[in-house]
This record gives structure tokens, C-alpha cells and sequence, in this order.
């Protein structure tokens, strides 16, 4: 082969090369990553997530001992079985999230919209529920009861009443 083709060869190839570069940047500019994160059975203990957009991130069997979600976006997302011990969520959004066999210890749910979520077997032992919006959670009675028993306030942004939205008597 002469020098010139293998010249001409070299930098065609370059040119593809650089084309398709510049083109997968173009399309990672237009079409923007997914929100929704994997941290299953990860330990994130005293781990920063306030003020973020969780939006149908997976946190199952994860260790969020002490962590701040204060003011996220949690709609949708599974804490599945996860610790979290006083953990932090005031005014977080948990919509529709999966709290099963989730340990609430003495955590912070001050003003937290938790519409729609499942809770059956969570643990809310010690929670802060002021103004939390319980609105068609499902849950334990026995769970309810002893909620009811410390429900106070109203959520700032649903205007409802924890003790309207548990069914306290």
C-alpha cells in the first residue's frame, strides 16, 4: 500500500471518529439522564439528599441512619425494609412512596406529604408527625392508633390536618 492511501485512510478514520464524538455529545446534551437512582442495600449513614429529586430512586434494604432528606423529591420511591433511624424528611415530598417494613424511628416527618404511600409494617416509633399529610396511606390500625395518640398541625402546602388525614378520633 502507498503512503498516500494509508494517509488518506488515517484520516478519514479520524474524521468518523471525531463526528461521532461530537454527535453522542449533541445527544447527551438533548436528552437529559434518568432521575431515578439505585441505592439498594447500600450504607449511607448521615448521608446529605436534602433538596433533591429523588423522584423513583430505589433505597431498599439501604442504612440511611441519620440522613437528611429534608425538602426532596421522593415521589414514587421504594425504602423498602430500609433504616432509617432518624432520618430526616421534613417537608419532603413521599407520595406514593414504598415505606413496608421501613424502620421510622425517630424520625422527622415534620410537614411531609406522604399521600398515597404504602406502610404497612413500617415503624414510626418516636416520629415527628407535625403537620404530616397521611392522606390515603396505607398502614397497620394498631400503627394509626398510636400516631393518633401524637398527630398535631396542619401540612403547609395540602392545608389538610395530620389528625384529619390519619382518621384520629
Amino acid at each position: 500500500m502507498n503512503s498516500g492511501l494509508v494517509n488518506r485512510i488515517g484520516k478519514l478514520i479520524f474524521a468518523v471518529v471525531l463526528w461521532g464524538a461530537i454527535a453522542f455529545s449533541v445527544l447527551l446534551a438533548i436528552v437529559p439522564p434518568a432521575v431515578a437512582l439505585d441505592y439498594n442495600k447500600e450504607s449511607l449513614i448521615e448521608t446529605d439528599f436534602s433538596g433533591r429529586d429523588l423522584t423513583d430512586s430505589s433505597f431498599s434494604h439501604a442504612n440511611l441512619r441519620s440522613s437528611n432528606f429534608s425538602h426532596s423529591n421522593l415521589e414514587g420511591v421504594s425504602l423498602f425494609a430500609a433504616n432509617l433511624d432518624s432520618a430526616n424528611f421534613e417537608g419532603a415530598n413521599l407520595a406514593s412512596a414504598t415505606l413496608d417494613s421501613a424502620r421510622l424511628t425517630r424520625a422527622n416527618l415534620k410537614d411531609a406529604i406522604l399521600e398515597g404511600a404504602f406502610a404497612a409494617n413500617t415503624k414510626f416509633d418516636g416520629a415527628v408527625i407535625d403537620g404530616a399529610d397521611f392522606t390515603d396511606v396505607l398502614m397497620r390500625r394498631d400503627v394509626q392508633d398510636k400516631l393518633c395518640q401524637v398527630a398535631k398541625g396542619v401540612n403547609p402546602t395540602t392545608g389538610r390536618a395530620t389528625r384529619d388525614t390519619l382518621f384520629c378520633p
